[in-house]
């Protein structure tokens, strides 16, 4: 079954003790299989917005990303217009579900 190797090592890291668990680029079908798996919270970044929480670095957040710019990024401060209102944006598409969308995610 695809992905269950990343699946037991989650639940192998939870039984070990582990509080948190950060999914990177993992595709969402299976951040979902995970999320739901574990107790514990689980943190996405580039794993669709079904896990239990998202991260975004400021660098990616603010389209500082020195030419490459990741899948799952967004230039929130392209869009807001200053710093504190990318980061409020940020928050509040997170909160919807609006952020990370189908062109942030991996399938």
């Amino acid at each position: 079954m695809r992905g269950q190797v990343l699946l037991d090592d989650a639940l192998a890291l939870e039984a070990a003790g582990a509080q948190l668990l950060v999914l990177e680029c993992v595709p969402v079908e299976l951040a979902k299989r995970v999320t739901e798996a574990l107790s514990i919270p689980v943190i996405g970044i580039g794993a669709g917005n079904v896990t239990d929480g998202q991260i975004l670095v400021m660098h990616d957040a603010f389209g500082i990303t020195g030419g490459h710019i990741p899948k799952f990024a967004k230039n929130f401060l392209a869009e807001a217009g200053d710093m504190r209102a990318a980061v409020r944006q940020y928050i509040a598409e997170v909160e919807s579900s609006v952020y990370p969308g189908e062109e942030h995610s991996f399938h």
